[in-house]
């Protein structure tokens, strides 16, 4: 049975997000929901998504990040035909030139 990933669980998950104020907290949040290890993938996938946008080839894009062929296509597809959310937040973050934030204690 396929997951249904739009749900109640999930709206309350967008809405703790949402609430984040800064990197700080983000990161603190990021911490406790998820493992050092499923951070480390997901800010790949999302190093993926900002380099595919820029037009790196998959070879590349693997040596940089360790992820599959497959999870860069994967990645690919839903950057040019998912929700749109990768193209909102790389350009979002192109548009302002964005300079991280200051943050507190790390993810450990």
């Amino acid at each position: 049975m396929p997951i249904t990933w739009d749900n109640k669980k999930t709206d309350s998950l967008v809405k703790a997000v949402l609430a984040l104020k800064n990197s700080n907290e983000a990161k603190r949040f990021l911490r406790d929901l998820l493992t050092p290890e499923e951070i480390d993938e997901l800010g790949n996938r999302w190093k993926a998504a900002k380099m595919l946008s820029n037009k790196i080839p998959y070879t590349t894009i693997r040596g940089k990040t360790g992820l599959s062929s497959t999870t860069i296509a994967r990645i690919s597809k839903w950057l040019n035909r998912g929700k749109g959310g990768y193209k909102l937040i790389i350009s979002r973050l192109n548009a302002s030139h964005h300079t991280p934030l200051p943050v507190g204690k790390g993810l450990r």
